[in-house]
């Protein structure tokens, strides 16, 4: 759906522009079906397995799920200060110091948010409003458009051009101007699985540095990487004092649940930030907080260890994936496989996706979904699985995979 429908933004209320962001609203009004929830339920309808939503399907490390119970019977189950607890800021600044050489102070350069979704949520309304533009690399993650779409901002794009999913510095330069106030990076790329090159992110802050505009980091699958480093934005020349670096417990530690995040950067970036998030939860997951400061704080073996499981996991995945006949896009990190429907014959991945929990027993999400026309157009026969479940679910999956040609 075009994000600019002929009713004026102006005419539209808060739920409508929300909706309307994440591509969930018809032109004469009417309130779509959330995708995933759509797969959802025709995966459960046919038995099959859900590879469409990206949560784990094991809990994390007993250190962690441990000290939460602990914490619980010990009576942390208030409010915490709206900064976040000082165990889990100083563990956010220590893993930053620790990972990437950089020196964040716990007091004035931190805080916790609910899950980095609330903290991106927040930085968007913080910096962007009408008149102003926000850009996004596409696809993009659904809640990017919703927000951008409360905010009354623009939401502008970028696409990311296969077989690697990197960002078209071309297409990103044309798409800048001096209407963009707000620059989100999604990296590691969800849904594209991609892990952006140093030179696309010099880029990036060299163009945000020309028209004075933030950027906002969605770096939640940074410890998901499958041979490739990592880099923040917040580590390059010139980035720092325009960068609100965010994060998370969930995807890192398999506690989707838990929704704890933290976002950090310039005092005055965080504390702008912070003064919309104040509004939306306050604070939350008092227990959880302090058990995610001791996960921080693991040794690099742990870290190391939920990679190279997680890189097991997709090349299981994959062998099923190609056997049905799929092009597979390796994933460069996350939790999500892309592949392309062509070779099969089938160019339209959303109807093959409405299709597979009954064809095969295995579900999966079309790309299309996360972008604007042109980008869906671009990305109409790609799908996503996601391989961040138990090996043998995998394997089951990938044996259901392989009958996909005799079925079609």
């Amino acid at each position: 759906m075009d994000s600019n429908l002929p009713i004026p933004s102006r005419q539209l209320s808060g739920w409508q522009r929300t909706a309307q962001g994440a591509n969930l609203l018809s032109p004469d009004g009417r309130l779509g079906t959330v995708i995933f929830e759509e797969i959802t339920a025709l995966a459960a309808q046919h038995g099959a397995i859900n590879l469409g939503q990206g949560y784990p399907d094991e809990d994390g490390p007993d250190l962690l799920l441990d000290a939460a119970r602990e914490n619980i019977a010990s009576g942390l189950n208030q409010y915490a200060p709206g900064r976040g607890l000082p165990v889990l800021r100083e563990a956010v600044a220590a893993h930053q110091q620790r990972f990437y050489g950089l020196t964040v102070d716990p007091e004035r350069e931190v805080a916790v948010s609910t899950g980095a979704t609330e903290a991106i949520a927040a930085s968007i309304l913080a910096f962007a409003g009408p008149g102003d533009e926000v850009l996004t690399f596409e696809p993009f993650y659904d809640s990017y458009g919703a927000i951008i779409g409360l905010s009354g901002a623009r939401h502008t794009t970028a696409p990311l051009v296969g077989p690697d999913f990197q960002p078209d510095l071309d297409a990103l330069e044309s798409a800048l101007n001096e209407k963009t106030r707000v620059i989100v990076v999604n990296n590691p790329h969800n849904p594209m699985g991609s892990v952006f090159s140093r030179e696309a992110l010099v880029r990036i802050v060299e163009l945000a540095e020309r028209y004075d505009a933030i950027i906002v980091t969605d770096e939640v699958y940074e410890h998901l990487t499958f041979g490739t480093a990592h880099i923040p934005v917040a580590t390059l020349p010139g980035a720092w004092e325009r960068t609100v670096t965010i994060s998370s417990a969930g995807k890192t530690f398999s506690v989707t649940g838990w929704k704890i995040g933290w976002f950090s950067g310039p005092s005055v970036l965080v504390e702008a930030v912070r003064s919309v998030k104040s509004f939306l939860s306050y604070s939350s997951g008092t227990p959880f907080q302090g058990a995610v400061a001791l996960g921080l704080g693991l040794e690099d073996g742990f870290y190391r260890s939920i990679a190279d499981s997680l890189q097991h996991k997709r090349d299981v995945l994959g062998a099923g994936l190609r056997a049905a006949g799929f092009e597979v896009n390796t994933a460069q990190a996350t939790y999500f496989t892309v592949v392309d429907a062509a070779p099969l014959g089938i160019t339209d991945a959303t109807a093959l996706a409405r299709r597979l929990p009954e064809l095969v027993g295995v579900a999966a999400i079309p790309v299309p979904v996360f972008c604007h026309d042109e980008g869906a157009a671009r990305t109409r026969s790609l799908l996503r699985f996601a391989f961040c479940k138990k090996e043998e679910v995998l394997a089951d999956a990938a044996h259901r995979l392989a009958t996909l040609q005799d079925r079609l």
